[in-house]
C-alpha cells in the first residue's frame, strides 16, 4: 500500500487582536482622574485666558495677535477661501459627530469589543466639555475682521475647532498604531492625522475666526485632555504583546 506523503504546510495566516488595554485603575479611579483632569484644565485654561484678555491687554487684543488675523485677511483669495472653509470644516460639530459614530463602529468591527470605541467618545466628549465651559467663563470677543462664518461674537476662546481635531484625530492616530502598530501604512496615517489640527488652527485664523492665542490654547487644551485620557484608559498601550507578533496579522502556530 502506497504512502503518500505530504508537503509542509504553510502556516494559516489569520487576525490578531491586541490584548484588551487595562485602565489604570478601576471604575471609581477613572471617574475621578477624568473629572478631575477636566476641573483643572478648565481652571488652567480659565486662566490662561484671564491673563491675556484682562493683563496682558485689557479690553482688546494683543498686537500680535491682531496682527496675525489682519494679514490673513487682506490676503484672502479665490483660490484659498473653499480650502480654508473644507480645513475648518474638519472639526466642526457635523464633522467631528459622523467621524465618531464612524471611528466607534469600525473599532467594535475590527476589535470585537467597544473599549477603544469609548476611548475615542471619552476623548471628544470630554473637550467638548471642557471648551464649553473655559467659552463660557471667558466671553473673549471675535477678532475685529470679516469673520468668514457665522458663530456665536463671544466665543473666540479658545478655539474649539483646534481643540477638537487634536482630541478627535489625535485618539485615532493613537488608536491607529495601537491596533495596526507595525504596519507602515498605519504610521503614515498617523501622521496625517496629526497634521489635521494644523490644517483646522490655520483656516480658522485665515476665516478670521479666532486670534492665534486661541489656536494655540485650543491645541493645548485638546492635547492635554487627549494626554489624560491615553494615560488613563490605556496606560500600557503595547506592553501585553511579544515582540515577534504582529499585532494586525498573526501567525497561528497551533
Amino acid at each position: 500500500m502506497a504512502v503518500q506523503q505530504q508537503g509542509p504546510t504553510t502556516p494559516a495566516r489569520t487576525r490578531t487582536i491586541p490584548p484588551r488595554p487595562r485602565p489604570i485603575g478601576d471604575r471609581k479611579t477613572v471617574a475621578l482622574r477624568l473629572v478631575g483632569g477636566a476641573v483643572a484644565l478648565w481652571a488652567l485654561l480659565f486662566l490662561i485666558g484671564l491673563l491675556v484678555t484682562k493683563v496682558v491687554a485689557p479690553g482688546q487684543a494683543p498686537s500680535a495677535d491682531s496682527k496675525v488675523d489682519v494679514w490673513f485677511a487682506a490676503h484672502r483669495t479665490g483660490f484659498w477661501d473653499p480650502l480654508s472653509a473644507f480645513g475648518s470644516r474638519l472639526a466642526d460639530t457635523t464633522t467631528a459627530i459622523a467621524v465618531t459614530i464612524v471611528v466607534v463602529l469600525l473599532l467594535r468591527w475590527r476589535l470585537g469589543r467597544w473599549y477603544e470605541s469609548w476611548i475615542v467618545v471619552a476623548a471628544i466628549t470630554g473637550e467638548l466639555l471642557v471648551f464649553l465651559a473655559v467659552t463660557a467663563t471667558v466671553n473673549r470677543p471675535r477678532p475685529a475682521v470679516v469673520l468668514m462664518d457665522a458663530a456665536p461674537p463671544t466665543s473666540s476662546f479658545p478655539s474649539g475647532h483646534t481643540a477638537a481635531s487634536v482630541a478627535l484625530y489625535g485618539a485615532i492616530a493613537v488608536l491607529l498604531l495601537w491596533v495596526y502598530r507595525r504596519r507602515p501604512a498605519a504610521r503614515v496615517a498617523a501622521v496625517v492625522l496629526c497634521c489635521v489640527p494644523v490644517v483646522v488652527g490655520l483656516s480658522r485664523l485665515y476665516r478670521g475666526m479666532h486670534y492665534p492665542s486661541d489656536v494655540l490654547v485650543g491645541a493645548l487644551g485638546g492635547g492635554l485632555w487627549l494626554l489624560l485620557v491615553i494615560k488613563t484608559l490605556l496606560p500600557r498601550q503595547g506592553t501585553e504583546e511579544s515582540d515577534d507578533e504582529d499585532p494586525a496579522v498573526g501567525v497561528n502556530r497551533s
